[in-house]
């Protein structure tokens, strides 16, 4: 959880000059002086925190607390002390009377993140605060109020989760009021350039780095490239590579060798079309990071033996990578991971971009310990 108060007069955080991007702005300056629910949807990494934070600059309640809630990262058994609060010794280990996100947020807005990953439960009690502001602290029994601007976002499709059972249809038509949708970077690719500057300049003034610049052709392989992450895999790839090459031009080869497109693929082309509402996909995905890890470590020390530092932490054979042994795969990266971060379930969670809770029954799933948060 995050909470901040967002300065009115600060420059605007959703950079671009394209058409998608000056329509986003028109609206927001539309939708933001209202107290009217907001639903923002687009692929991860897109930039919908930025949305909501500018949602809220441009709103009358700027100087009041904006809260941000990752509903993906708590785990299913608190998520409901974790929104709406508790009272002492209401549950194990509830030693002391607690505010809930929603009491932090009052008179200020509160931002739902993966509001897909809601559990039934919650949804009904989420949806009485949407209608009333009312709501009952864990273990509580006197109704408490609370006057919040709420932003919810997803990257999945609410529709087909209503279809499935695991969605209210009361609750997706009373959040999308207004929907908000962010296209992916490859959609305004003359933001592009705008946002790698932007980068650039926010790193190395932060880190006292001087960018010595980057070649013409190296500049358009990066507009004209997928970035399948967005906006979000953008930053990352900027950051990185400004930090392998201080004090060194950028050119193109260093831009594939960092993107990973001029090094023979370890993975079957499974992975590039990957359908993130697939769990196997998405721990597949994560392993297709950590070989691009590897090899980018192989890249830099030529005497590092690959396959003694492969198989010192995960393990996974050529055999399983060539027959697409998913189930295998995936239980060696979460005990690689599980490992690593000695169990922290968040880290993990951080990491793969999996939520607690899908982590947690995989954990079960294949006999690994449960981890902690």
């Amino acid at each position: 959880m995050n909470q901040s108060v967002v300065n009115n007069h600060k420059k605007s955080e959703l950079l671009g000059n394209s058409v998608p991007i000056s329509e986003l702005r028109s609206i927001i300056k539309q939708v933001a002086p209202t107290d009217v629910t907001v639903l923002i949807t687009g692929e991860s990494g897109t930039g919908k925190e930025v949305a909501a934070k500018e949602i809220h600059r441009l709103s009358k309640r700027y100087n009041k607390p904006f809260v941000t809630v990752n509903c993906g990262a708590i785990p299913e058994g608190i998520i409901e002390s974790e929104l709406f609060g508790h009272l002492k010794g209401s549950f194990t280990n509830a030693y002391d009377t607690r505010k809930g996100y929603f009491e932090m947020a009052d008179k200020g807005t509160i931002f739902l993140d993966e509001i897909g990953e809601l559990p039934l439960q919650t949804q009904v009690k989420f949806l009485r605060v949407i209608e009333s502001g009312e709501y009952m602290k864990v273990g509580g029994s006197r109704t408490e109020h609370t006057d919040v601007r709420i932003i919810a976002a997803t990257n999945k499709n609410l529709e087909n989760l209503i279809r499935s059972g695991t969605f209210r249809e009361d609750l997706y038509y009373r959040l999308r009021s207004v929907n908000i949708y962010i296209p992916p970077l490859r959609e305004r690719k003359e933001d592009i350039e705008i946002l790698f500057r932007h980068f650039v300049d926010e790193f190395c003034s932060r880190n006292g780095i001087n960018f010595s610049g980057i070649t013409d052709d190296a500049m358009n392989f990066i507009i004209n490239y997928s970035w399948p992450g967005n906006v979000r895999q953008l930053k990352n790839f900027t950051e990185s590579i400004i930090t392998l090459n201080t004090g060194r031009i950028i050119t193109v080869e260093e831009v594939k060798k960092h993107l990973n497109l001029n090094t023979e693929s370890v993975l079957p082309a499974l992975v590039s079309d990957y359908n993130p509402k697939n769990e196997l996909h998405l721990i597949f995905g994560a392993l297709f990071e950590l070989k691009k890890d590897i090899l980018d470590i192989r890249h830099k020390l030529d005497e590092l033996e690959f396959r003694d530092s492969l198989h010192g932490g995960l393990f996974i054979s050529d055999d399983d990578i060539e027959n697409s042994d998913f189930e295998k795969i995936e239980k060696e990266v979460l005990k690689y991971y599980y490992d690593k971060y000695n169990g922290n379930i968040s880290k993990i969670s951080d990491k793969l971009k999996i939520s607690s809770r899908t982590l947690y029954r995989k954990f079960k799933q294949y006999g690994l310990k449960n981890g902690r948060a």
